[in-house]
C-alpha cells in the first residue's frame, strides 16, 4: 500500500516544533544571544563590503576616466543591492536549517 503523503497541515506542525526545539536547546546552552549576535555581524559585514568595494572601485574609475555621470554614485547603489541580496540570501539560508 503506497504511504500518504503528510499534509501541509501536519508538516507546518513538524516544522513549528522542530524549531521551538531548537530554540530552547540553544537557549538553555546559552548560544541564543551570541547566535543573535553573530547574525547581525555578518548581515552587516555582507552589506558593508560591497558597498565599500563599490566605492573603491567608482573613486578609481571616476579619477582614472573622468566620466559625464559619477562611478562612485552607481557603484554604491549597485554595492547596496548587492550586498541586501546577499543578506537576504544568508538569512534565507539559516532560516531553512542550512
Amino acid at each position: 500500500m503506497a504511504e500518504k503523503e503528510p499534509s501541509p497541515e501536519k508538516e507546518l506542525i513538524d516544522k513549528v516544533k522542530a524549531d521551538s526545539e531548537k530554540k530552547l536547546k540553544m537557549q538553555k546552552e546559552g548560544k541564543d544571544i551570541l547566535f543573535g549576535i553573530g547574525t547581525f555581524g555578518v548581515v552587516g559585514w555582507s552589506i558593508a563590503v560591497p558597498v565599500l568595494m563599490g566605492i573603491a572601485l567608482g573613486i578609481y574609475l571616476d579619477d582614472t576616466y573622468e566620466p559625464e555621470f559619477s562611478w562612485t554614485l552607481t557603484l554604491l547603489f549597485a554595492g547596496v543591492i548587492i550586498g541586501c541580496i546577499n543578506a537576504w540570501l544568508w538569512i534565507k539560508k539559516k532560516s531553512m536549517g542550512e
